[in-house]
Parts: structure tokens; sequence; C-alpha cells
């Protein structure tokens, strides 16, 4: 894909998922705590259902995928070893038509992989990322490129690219103010706090988090009580992003432009969900990528469950992603309460 301008391109940590679905397990809730956990034997054989594998997936890779089969020319920058999982990640990246020219391989490293315990509806994720010498590239100047990005996609990265990386990755977008920018943390980038994270927050277009994650960027007790969805939304504008959109699961999610709040329902399963991971994932980039296909904050509002609502109906975050066209005929035929809702 040389000599054109990418309309997306994300940036953030590439894995494999090893799914493991388990048949014996316990889930223990403490309520005041607002936290789960699964339960298995210690010490002890413990049976399983099966295994999926699935290679090219994590936050920036899953949403790359989405916007290219919306439509949008996408790249992805990433980082992942000279190994079997290394050239499995490229090939499939190369099937979805996601640009691999920012894609840099390893020699001696090992490619992130991470286990996916698979249990009911949810999931639980061992992860565990490799350390690489991450390097941004010059976008506009790299293989005889015509310009920056329309949009770039940040996401989950590793705890080895802090500072360093995302000082470049801050610096470089602050030189090219044309680049919208799209955020969604991952864990580290939460854990990293909001002070080191400053300057690209101020710099972000759009902001996702859930209501979890809002709770621990913003520092508050979580379980302790129950938050208004309005003072989340409140307190990460005032970080500095021009647009904040909190989801809240099967609840629905917020957007908040610091004047108005709008609030988007789910759109109806057509079944129960076999399997939930990368439902944020597809609703983040489908919002992202509605928006740089032209349209409207609302209309990707409505766009964004739809496609989480796919996604959930397979295995793994990228199966159930929708075309374009198959997005927009789901889109057609929604109820017709499925509008987004203004609240006051």
């Amino acid at each position: 894909m040389q000599n054109q301008e990418f309309d997306f391109i994300a940036i953030g940590d590439i894995v494999t998922d090893a799914f493991i679905k388990l048949k014996e397990a316990e889930v223990h809730c403490d309520i005041k705590k607002d936290t789960c956990q699964i339960c298995l034997n210690f010490a002890d054989k413990v049976p399983y259902e099966s295994v999926t594998v699935l290679p090219a997936v994590g936050n920036s890779p899953n949403a790359a995928v989405a916007a290219a089969r919306l439509g949008l020319k996408t790249a992805l920058v990433t980082n992942l070893g000279a190994d079997y999982h290394g050239a499995e990640a490229i090939a499939k990246l190369e099937s979805e038509k996601v640009a691999t020219d920012f894609v840099t391989k390893h020699e001696g490293a090992k490619t992130n992989y991470h286990y996916v315990l698979w249990y009911q509806d949810d999931r639980t994720i061992l992860i565990k990322h490799e350390k690489y010498p991450y390097v941004l590239p010059d976008f506009a100047l790299s293989a005889g490129r015509q310009g920056n990005p329309q949009w770039l996609y940040l996401s989950s990265l590793g705890e080895f690219a802090f500072p360093e990386y995302h000082e470049k990755i801050i610096e470089y977008l602050e030189s090219h103010p044309e680049i919208k920018v799209a955020f969604q943390p991952g864990t580290f980038q939460i854990k990293a706090g909001t002070e080191k994270l400053a300057r690209l927050y101020q710099r972000t277009e759009v902001f996702f988090c859930n209501v979890e994650e809002a709770e621990k960027i913003l520092k508050l007790e979580i379980g302790s009580e129950k938050f208004e969805i309005k003072k989340l939304l409140e307190g990460i504008k005032q970080l500095g992003p021009k647009l904040v959109v909190i989801t809240d699961g099967p609840k629905g999610a917020y957007v908040y432009d610091g004047n108005e709040t709008w609030f988007g329902p789910t759109y109806p399963d057509p079944k129960s969900p076999l399997e939930r991971t990368g439902a944020g994932d597809a609703f983040s980039a489908t919002f992202t990528a509605t928006l740089a296909l032209g349209e409207s904050v609302l209309t990707a509002l409505a766009c964004g469950p739809i496609n989480s609502m796919s996604v959930v109906q397979q295995v793994g975050a990228q199966a159930g992603l929708l075309s374009r066209a198959e997005l927009e005929k789901l889109l057609a035929t929604a109820p017709e309460d499925y509008k987004p809702q203004k609240l006051d």
C-alpha cells in the first residue's frame, strides 16, 4: 500500500489469543467491592472443553480490522517477534487488508501470546507483554507517503512502552495538529496515571473507556458508591478530550462534548451473547471509523453498538466485525426506539 494517505492508523500491541473454554469453574462476587473472581480447584486436573487460537488480536489490531472492513484505508503500527506467531499475525492482517508497512519484526524476540479463560459468556485473560524497542515511524515520510493519516487510533501498549514511546507519540501529534486522535487506554496506560499522559489527553479528539475504567482514571474508590455517569463524563472532559465516550456494557453508552450529553442504547442481540471479548473495541473502532467516513457523532453512537452486538455472537474480537454494507443494513432495519437520546 505505497504512495497513498491512510484514513486510519492504529498504534498498539498485537497478540495471539488462545481461548480455553472451561467446563468446571465457579464465579464468586463481592457485591460491596463490585468485583468477581473465577475459581478453579487448586492443585487439581481441571477439564476444559476446547481451545481456539486467534492471531493478530489486541485493542489496536481489532480496531484496525474493524476500520478496514468498514472500507477505510488502514494500517497498524506494532511490534512482534520473527517467529511462527509473528508470521501468522502478519498474514492475518494482510488478509484483512490492514497494511503492515509499520509492523516491525524483531529477531530473537517472541510475539505476545495471551491465554483467555473463557467461562460462560465472559473471559479472564492471562497476559504477558514482551519487551520490544518501540520505534515510531514518520508516517508522512515513510515509503513515499502523500501525508499523515486522517485519524490515529491509540490503544493498549505494554509497560515497556513507558515513558519514551508515549513521549514520541505525543511529540509527533503535537507537531502534526491535522491528525485527529482517538484514545482508548489499555491497562498500563490507565495505571500510568493522567499526569504522565496529560498532553495526550489534551490532544485527544475522542476518548473511550468504560465506567469502571473511568473510575480508575479519576482515582475514585470503585464500589464504594455508584458515581453518576455525568460526573464521570465531566471528570474525563476536564482532562482535555474534545469528546468523551463512556460505555456501560449491556446498559449502553454515553457521549459528552462539554455541552450536551447523549445516551446510546445497545443494539438488540438476536440471541444470547456467545462470548464478550472485543465488544468494547468494536464499539470504539466503529465509532471512530464512522466519524472518519464523514458521519455525525450521533450516527457514530448508533453504529458502534451494532458491531459490538455482532462481535459477541462469535468467538474472539474480530470474527463478527461487519462490513459497511452489513452495518448499514442493520442500522436501516433497527427498531424504531433504537436511537440516541439527549439527556438533561
